[in-house]
């Protein structure tokens, strides 16, 4: 809802008035390359950067899948639910997985593979060919590395690539129940990429891969897409300042903080959550007169369709809540 973290919006102005090449041919684009391959613990791979979440989602899936194939994911799945067909419209259908808590789990996908060329008439099915998770996913749960680790031994035995959305990703990284690093996402996944929208970016996503073979002539996909910026440096350089300093963990865990804040006052004053989430996304189960007089004063969001006489409503915190909106907040219910 905010603009950017005033380190990202310093070093735009800094380098407002410097000429470069265009297209992602200039010096800071290479250098937030190095940045980002490093932190990810990768000596070879490939950066590509994007400006949102959707049209990230929809360029790599455009990629790894031929016209008639299909993505695995949970019913939740944001490129399912939220993505107004952005990936069918590319001619993908998307494949769901029953998944209560956001997560589909190494056996729902075997067991789906299997089934599919099991049956005899699959030659007139759509093939699954991909699988898509977020981290942390659209219930603000996460993946363990268990749970990660067995997800990327069935992408490999099946030979299909995992697709990681990071849209949220510092607020999944920083969470106290975390036990999964960047290197940790590097190294399983296939391809995923770090959020900086929601995370302290005024705009942009960093795609990235240990697989540079499985985005060949990304550039030029990314054009065809309309999604291939001129000034090419403006979303590298914001992640060249998000990657200094510790600066896009430290984001995600003042907001995981305050969202744990908000979570214990709910459940003190007797409100029965919706989900445990233990990252930066809270829901709660409440009565819609109270609703009515919070949203008033308080910034929410209703999750899904209300219901008689109470609905579930989703608080999130970030880079920008205060301890004041917090206790305000808490004050209000």
């Amino acid at each position: 809802m905010a603009g950017a973290h005033p380190e990202v919006l310093k070093t735009l102005c800094e380098t407002n008035l410097l000429h470069t090449e265009g297209y992602g041919n200039d010096r800071f684009t290479a250098e937030a390359k190095r940045i980002i391959l490093e932190a990810c613990g990768l000596e070879n791979g490939a950066v590509y950067f994007l400006q949102g979440g959707t049209q990230t989602n929809k360029i790599v899936i455009d990629r790894l899948l031929s016209r008639n194939d299909g993505i695995l994911c949970c019913e939740s799945a944001h490129i399912n639910v939220h993505e107004s067909g952005a990936i069918e419209a590319e001619g993908h259908k998307v494949l769901t997985l029953p998944a209560p808590d956001g997560k589909i789990s190494a056996e729902s996908i075997r067991k789906y593979i299997t089934d599919f060329y099991r049956d005899d008439t699959y030659i007139h099915m759509v093939r699954p060919a991909m699988v898509y998770i977020s981290q942390p996913t659209e219930f603000g749960t996460l993946y363990s590395l268990k749970e990660l680790k067995e997800i990327s031994e069935v992408c490999h035995e099946n030979d299909i690539p995992l697709f990681i959305d990071g849209a949220r990703l510092a607020y999944g990284l920083a969470a106290d129940e975390n036990d999964v690093t960047l290197q940790d996402i590097a190294r399983l996944s296939d391809v995923f990429y770090i959020g900086g929208t929601k995370c302290g970016a005024l705009f942009g996503e960093a795609v990235v891969s240990r697989r540079p073979e499985l985005l060949p002539r990304f550039d030029s996909l990314m054009k065809l897409h309309g999604a291939l910026l001129a000034k090419g440096r403006l979303v590298p350089l914001q992640f060249i300042t998000l990657f200094s300093d510790n600066l896009y963990l430290r984001l995600g865990y003042h907001a995981d903080r305050l969202a744990m804040k908000l979570k214990q006052g709910f459940k003190d004053k007797g409100y029965r959550m919706f989900i445990d989430s233990p990252t930066n996304q809270q829901f709660f189960i409440l009565p819609n007169t109270k609703i009515d007089l919070l949203r008033t004063e308080v910034g929410m969001e209703l999750w899904g369709p209300p219901g008689d006489t109470e609905s579930v409503v989703r608080f999130v915190t970030d880079w920008t809540t205060t301890e004041e909106d917090i206790n305000r907040l808490l004050s209000l219910i």
